[in-house]
């Protein structure tokens, strides 16, 4: 069998590091070419060490500067590259036949775009490439004969339960398809009365009781902004309108999500909450629809799940869904809804981050943002950067001028 040549972006966070640990299980079916970090020299360095890929990628020359030391101490010839530039280099290296596009935020789409504009299997946990470049992503990835597996364990759950099409070993079709449903663990305030938020701090909102993740996406999970952006995401993925796209809470985190189909059947994906279990899927993927990779984690035994529990959510308290359902309808018509409200929110957890405003704010500045900033219809990448830029100038300022 042919081995899978990958490009891992993201490498140091923990998408990035759960997919090595399933890579380094099947060492005779992957090898790694690869690898980019932002400032975890120390992650990078034993990953470097371990996996001895052609290239790492960093963005900042006094990391690169460090991690080049630390490498020649350990008589590892691992390249290290500097810039945007270099993650798009490795995202579209000939050699390369699957990227794993794990970088957090708008930061990724570049990199990811590159990839598919050179054809590659996309291994997707980047989500915000397809919330603000949807109908670009979707054309690219047409057209050059690229591969699109998605990685959150919503969509992955969603991607193993659609029937696939006939004519591709990796794609689904909706014949048949009434609608989608996400399931969302509902972040750690789930039973917390809204009035109670007002002085959540930046540690409390990262202390998510199901998932291991980083900062910015954990602060996204606790205001549901994550899951908004998955509602976007399904959307992009499977060619399903606002309207066929369902979300329910459910704290226990085993169902992940549904397929709901015109017969009054459903179909939904279990599984333990660890992204080696979508990742292994991806990765297996890579080779054959049928084919299937030992993750690491165990089997699911259900009578030691105890019971699990389904609720609406709300739309009061969790302001950000609704947001991200007004932009997905906004843009049905042409717009940068979407990328408006990505990029305001990227913005405003950072500020929250920083300790500059409070948790429920971030919500109010993302309102703002979609009810004050009309920026047309993006036809390019350099359209959806210019959209994304004038968003993060006009929150940044709005946020300095406002008394929250």
């Amino acid at each position: 069998m042919t081995q899978q040549i990958l490009t891992v972006l993201g490498a140091t966070g923990s998408i990035g590091c759960s997919t090595l640990d399933v890579v380094a299980r099947h060492p005779e079916k992957f090898k790694v070419f690869a690898l980019t970090g932002h400032r975890q020299v120390d992650v990078l360095t034993a990953q470097c060490v371990q996996f001895q890929p052609k290239y790492a990628v960093v963005l900042d020359d006094d990391i690169a500067h460090t991690l080049r030391a630390r490498l020649c101490e350990q008589s590892c010839a691992t390249e290290v590259l500097i810039g945007v530039e270099a993650l798009c280099q490795v995202a579209s290296a000939p050699e390369v036949t699957a990227v794993m596009a794990a970088i957090v935020g708008a930061a990724g789409l570049l990199p990811t775009m590159a990839a598919a504009r050179a054809g590659k299997k996309i291994l997707l946990a980047n989500k915000e490439s397809l919330v603000m470049a949807g109908a670009l992503m979707t054309r690219t990835i047409a057209e050059n004969g690229a591969v699109l597996l998605p990685i959150d364990s919503e969509h992955n759950a969603l991607y193993q339960c659609l029937p696939s099409c006939d004519d591709t070993v990796t794609g689904v079709n909706v014949r048949g398809v009434a609608s989608l449903t996400l399931t969302a663990s509902g972040g750690p305030f789930l039973h917390t009365p809204i009035e109670q938020l007002h002085n959540i701090t930046p540690d409390e909102a990262c202390a998510h009781p199901r998932w291991s993740m980083g900062r910015k996406i954990s602060v996204d999970s606790a205001t549901m902004m994550n899951k908004g952006l998955e509602v976007i995401e399904a959307h992009w993925l499977f060619d399903v309108p606002p309207e066929g796209i369902n979300v329910v809470i459910h704290p226990q985190s085993v169902i992940h999500s549904m397929v709901n189909y015109v017969d009054g059947s459903s179909l939904a994906q279990l599984g333990h909450a660890d992204m080696r279990v979508p990742i292994a899927h991806a990765l297996a993927h890579c080779f054959s629809a049928t084919d299937r990779l030992t993750s690491g984690v165990d089997v699911m035994r259900l009578a030691q799940m105890g019971s699990l529990t389904f609720f609406e959510p709300d739309l009061v308290k969790f302001v950000n869904l609704r947001l991200a359902f007004d932009a997905l309808r906004a843009d049905a018509t042409g717009g940068s809804a979407a990328i408006v409200l990505n990029a305001s929110n990227e913005v405003a957890v950072d500020a929250f981050l920083n300790q500059r405003i409070r948790f429920l704010d971030i919500a109010r500045v993302n309102e703002q943002a979609l009810n004050t900033l009309v920026l047309g219809t993006p036809n390019s990448l350099d359209d959806i950067c210019a959209v994304d830029a004038q968003t993060r100038a006009w929150a940044t300022e709005h946020i300095q001028k406002v008394s929250f």
